[in-house]
């Protein structure tokens, strides 16, 4: 079973464009730990691609913004490419279901999404 299930916050505001089927919107998770090194506890982040397609790329296009908490789930995927004649290898996660999580107030929409006029969602409706 391929399964990724991320809890974390937007590094910056999700990056969209418009495609022959649709919306595809990128975020950038960050996931956090506090490990023990020695005597001192340090925090550790992990960074994560997310892509969205369909109507949950649309609703994080329009409510979502750098700052705010979110719970992602789906499949992770590995693609590679060439690149100056090197084989490079890129891991991302493929959305199924992204969850506002958090209060409103977790981060202000984006300067863009705010000019669009846009609702904010109950933060318990998973899109």
């Amino acid at each position: 079973m391929n399964r990724a299930i991320l809890c974390g916050h937007l590094g910056r505001d999700p990056e969209s464009r418009d495609t022959r089927g649709g919306q595809v919107v990128r975020l950038s998770v960050a996931t956090s730990e506090r490990r023990k090194q020695g005597d001192q506890w340090v925090d550790h982040t992990e960074w994560h691609r997310v892509v969205c397609f369909g109507r949950t790329a649309e609703n994080c296009a329009r409510f979502l913004g750098k700052g705010r908490q979110v719970l992602v789930e789906g499949r992770i995927q590995t693609s590679s490419y060439e690149k100056d004649g090197e084989t490079r290898y890129s891991t991302e996660i493929v959305a199924e279901r992204v969850e506002f999580v958090g209060g409103r107030g977790d981060a202000a929409p984006s300067r863009s999404n705010a000019s669009r006029g846009a609702s904010r969602p109950s933060d318990d409706v998973p899109f």
